[in-house]
């Protein structure tokens, strides 16, 4: 059977990155399992573990257990599910196998969860990483865009409908904060997870009490497993599993880095239509099937689609972690094996997407300048009726006749289709008295921007800077979307 014959998902095929697809993987979770279980037996050993005065565990046992950490003897191991349907039961009788030495004492006082929930934290913690790695390097690249091009002057929109002008790089910092919140958030969680460690059936470490013969030992246990899994502790209580809310805090980091990205891609698309921002467009890319002279903005909309996905997905965690009954329950199982993986999957794609969009935003300076210009005479007018107050003027009756040529100028472009004469129609009013001459002064759109180049510059010093500082190692990365 080929695989054309049978469900891939697009996680494989087109979505997510390798590195990604590997942390989700069959030999990344089964190689951690027996990490884990050499893990359990080097602490129980060193530990002091005897029965009848004589050491339970050999260090010949956990050599021979770390020589078969990942030649992974898989149809062993299925053979043993078909009979036991249980994957747990039926990895320790295969890696028994491999090791006779070590057969009867691996898992020794375990339950499954031992291995299952420690490597879901283990990977978790492996994928924030990568997704670290990916983000500062979104906001590297965003960074540089904003500054780059702080003091090109755009028109704002509220409501979509225009406002007053901003600049390109100034809206481009409203999208690199919420990267910016999302990488804040991302490190908090990452660096407060622990891990499972050794807490039994029912949390309580029932079985290492029984093992060791003393209340103290499991503790030094818990603490000795978690410091050769990389981590600094392990969940001071839990039951059975650790708490599922740490899966719905994980999550969260998820769906707020697809919320951002949504954000900032909304914002593309609008852009693109526009014609004043584009997505990167490559030489022979075609933009629709049925019409050839279209550039349709499918990165970005890609971006929302995947970021939708993971979006949406935030109620699960929180429901399996509200729904677990008591110390235990198996109905979380199926479930978290695809949410999880899923979602990181998605979000990687997405961070992927968004590396190779914004590393190639074309500019089209020409447009935003002459769609600035379509309405800035309208916006002038504050300015000029504030200039008039200072010379004396009635502010009341100088709002109302502007209000009046606005509402003529804007009918003319609205319903005729004609250019903006809005600045003409001001100083003909026998009741304004503005100067021709001062119109390229009241036109210079540079006036109207107030502090957008001062707040992307101080925003990128104060904010910025020390982010990538600190990350310098992990900058310089380039994404290649083939499909």
């Amino acid at each position: 059977m080929s695989k054309r014959d049978v469900y891939i998902s697009p996680f494989q095929e087109r979505y997510g990155s390798k590195e990604m697809q590997y942390l989700f993987s069959e030999d990344k979770k089964f190689s951690t399992w027996r990490k884990l279980w050499v893990a359990l037996a080097e602490s129980e050993m060193e530990l002091g573990l005897t029965m009848s005065g004589k050491p339970v565990i050999t260090p010949e046992m956990i050599e021979e257990m770390k020589e078969h950490i990942y030649d992974i003897n898989y149809e062993v191991a299925e053979a043993y599910e078909a009979k036991l349907r249980h994957d747990v039961m039926s990895h320790i009788k295969a890696y028994g196998e491999q090791c006779p030495k070590a057969a009867g004492i691996i898992h020794l006082g375990a339950t499954s969860c031992y291995v299952g929930d420690n490597t879901d934290i283990i990977v978790m913690k492996e994928a924030l990483d990568l997704l670290k790695k990916k983000l500062v390097n979104v906001i590297d690249i965003l960074s540089k865009f904003a500054d780059s091009t702080k003091a090109i002057p755009t028109l704002a929109y509220t409501h979509f409908q225009a406002a007053q002008p901003t600049t390109v790089g100034k809206r481009a910092t409203l999208w690199l904060q919420d990267f910016v919140s999302d990488l804040k958030d991302l490190e908090y969680v990452s660096a407060t997870l622990k891990l499972l460690g050794c807490k039994g059936t029912t949390g309580t470490q029932a079985s290492f009490v029984e093992l060791f013969q003393s209340k103290d030992t499991p503790v030094k246990l818990d603490k000795l497993i978690a410091k050769k899994m990389g981590f600094k502790e392990a969940y001071p209580v839990s039951g059975q599993t650790y708490s599922r809310k740490v899966d719905a805090r994980v999550y969260n980091v998820l769906a707020g880095i697809a919320g951002s990205a949504t954000k900032m891609t909304n914002d593309l698309r609008l852009l693109q239509h526009l014609k004043e921002i584009e997505e990167p467009f490559e030489k022979n890319q075609v933009g629709s099937s049925a019409m050839p002279y279209k550039r349709n903005p499918m990165r970005s909309e890609r971006i929302a689609s995947l970021s939708r996905l993971v979006i949406a997905g935030i109620q699960n965690p929180y429901i399996t972690e509200s729904t677990q009954w008591l110390e235990r329950t198996l109905d979380d199982s199926a479930n978290r094996r695809i949410a999880i993986s899923e979602g990181f999957l998605a979000t990687d794609a997405v961070l992927d997407l968004i590396i190779n969009v914004t590393d190639g935003l074309v500019v089209n300076e020409k447009v935003i300048e002459a769609n600035l210009a379509k309405e800035l005479p309208f916006m002038i007018t504050e300015n000029i009726l504030m200039d008039l107050v200072k010379e004396g003027a009635n502010r009341q009756e100088l709002h109302e006749e502007i209000r009046k040529l606005s509402i003529e100028a804007g009918n003319r472009v609205k319903k005729e289709g004609k250019d903006n004469d809005l600045f003409d129609r001001l100083v003909s009013s026998e009741k304004l008295h503005i100067s021709k001459e001062k119109e390229e002064e009241y036109f210079s759109s540079i006036k109207y921007i107030g502090r957008a180049i001062e707040q992307v510059e101080e925003y990128i010093k104060e904010e910025v800077s020390p982010i990538l500082k600190e990350n310098k190692d992990l900058l310089g990365l380039k994404v290649e979307i083939s499909k």
